[in-house]
């Protein structure tokens, strides 16, 4: 069996956190998003390649994690494309990989800024116990935060009907960006592609494959986070750190108050400052001020200001020079 790890997006609404750093290397607690995916891989056997695919742009950032980490299994598969632009869409990156990399195999897919709760193995399980394919469903509670996926109808846990980002959802449960095809399945990959139809979101694709295919659907209740937003990855860290915040033991605090969900990490360096549901990232300066519902990257310098709301880039330097 193979996997697939997306790894290709540019995660513009992140900027400038992303701009130049993929999403997917996002620090969750100690580990990053994508680690804790490849860990679960890595674990099982029946896994026996695992490809990342990324972009031209990210392409070199990849190779070098892989290249630090102690995973095995992991090789690059880079798409060919180095903006938002001239992305292919997931499909058709994924039928493209499938070419490129002569796949002929059971194949697992999954995105890979995507923090999940499950362990990927008991969802492989559930594939190989259906012998067709399979997508991972979660249930968001409510219908507005539904009109963002692709919902799913179900009878018992094979798929009977599929809804691609609907203006009106009949339910709130939602496919995640967890998938597995049987090696039968893959060359319809370019079948559905072929006769025009839309390459950018797999769900338009399983409710093709669904009317021709049996899918069925894993459903999990813990927890499930898509981080594509500050808003999501704030929630995420959060979930991780167990509600609790985190404050390494090489950072330094003066006369700083830490509230709920915050993460800072190492070599930060706080004082007279008040931080709440906020990510401070490595060797980031905080001197005066609130800090709320932010995330503050690496390197930055920020005296006298009051944030909420905000995203720094790295190594920015922001005084308020009134305020001295």
């Amino acid at each position: 069996m193979k996997a697939v790890v997306l790894a290709g997006g540019y995660a513009t609404r992140l900027w400038p956190i992303t701009k130049q750093r993929p999403k997917m290397f996002l620090p969750i607690g100690e580990t990053t998003v994508i680690d804790r995916i490849f860990a679960d891989l890595e674990a099982d056997e029946r896994v026996d390649t695992v490809y990342v695919s990324t972009n031209e742009r990210f392409a070199d950032d990849f190779r070098d994690h892989l290249a630090e980490s102690d995973f095995e299994k992991p090789q690059l598969s880079v798409e060919d494309t180095s903006e938002e632009d001239e992305k292919f869409g997931v499909v058709g990156a994924l039928a493209q990989l499938v070419e490129r990399e002569e796949v002929d195999d059971d194949l697992v897919v999954i995105a890979g800024d995507n923090l999940i709760s499950f362990d990927v193995g008991d969802f492989v399980n559930f594939f190989e116990e259906k012998g067709s394919s399979c997508l991972a469903a979660y249930d968001v509670g409510t219908k507005e935060r539904a009109k963002a996926y692709g919902l799913v109808e179900l009878d018992g846990d094979r798929v009977v009907d599929f809804q691609e980002k609907p203006d009106d959802p009949n339910s709130t449960l939602v496919s995640i960006a967890c998938y597995a095809f049987t090696e039968e399945t893959l060359p319809l990959l370019e079948t559905y592609l072929e006769d025009g139809n839309n390459p950018d979101e797999p769900g338009w694709f399983l409710q093709w494959l669904q009317s021709r295919k049996p899918v069925y659907a894993y459903t999990f209740e813990e927890a499930w986070f898509d981080i594509g937003t500050p808003e999501s990855y704030l929630d995420a860290v959060s979930w991780y750190l167990g509600g609790e915040s985190r404050v390494a033991d090489s950072a330094t605090l003066e006369n700083t108050t830490v509230g709920e969900n915050v993460h800072v990490m190492d070599g930060a360096e706080l004082a007279d400052a008040n931080l709440e549901n906020a990510i401070i990232f490595p060797n980031a300066t905080v001197r005066g001020g609130d800090v709320r519902d932010s995330i503050i990257d690496e390197g930055t310098h920020i005296e006298n200001m009051d944030l909420a709301g905000a995203l720094i880039g790295a190594h920015t330097q922001i005084t308020n020079e009134s305020d001295e």
